[in-house]
């Protein structure tokens, strides 16, 4: 089914990810907030970040990417932070496995976060401005696919 549904004052809508509940989280890059939208209407939800970008909905569960940092956005809206020193733009966010995840950043980075907030660099694309956008993972064969953005092609990975 298709279906519009605008989001009032939005002005760079980026990411999204969609829950169980079939309620949809939207990150606004230009204006820094993260909206819910639930039964065709939206609303802010998370404001006054830095860099909103990735969003994931894992279970009851809510995680989000803001300048260069993982955090788990609290159920009363409180955030958590994970992890930080990611930078040049963190962008996509996957679930790996149990509380570890996946970034990647803007200018060219792929990160392995684990659930203690340790991370490790997998792919440093920086000096070739490989640009590394969004992030899609298949959990069943561990690859991590990135689009690298100006170079109009998509980098693969296996993870293990």
């Amino acid at each position: 089914m298709k279906k519009k549904i605008p989001i009032e004052g939005a002005q760079g809508l980026n990411d999204i990810s969609v829950g169980s509940d079939g309620i949809v989280w939207v990150s606004d890059s230009k204006k820094n907030v993260i909206y819910r939208v639930n039964n065709d209407r939206s609303s802010v939800y998370v404001q006054n970040l830095k860099g909103a970008n990735g969003v994931l909905k894992r279970g009851n569960d809510f995680f989000i990417v803001d300048a260069g940092s993982v955090y788990k956005v609290n159920d009363d809206k409180t955030i958590t932070k994970i992890s930080e020193g990611m930078e040049g733009g963190t962008d996509g966010i996957e679930n790996f496995s149990g509380n570890d995840f996946l970034v990647t950043c803007w200018q060219g980075a792929l990160w392995y976060v684990h659930a203690d907030g340790n991370k490790e660099l997998l792919f440093d694309g920086k000096a070739e401005k490989t640009n590394t956008a969004d992030i899609g993972f298949d959990p069943k064969t561990k690859i991590v696919y990135v689009p690298t953005f100006w170079r109009n092609s998509v980098i693969a990975f296996q993870v293990k």
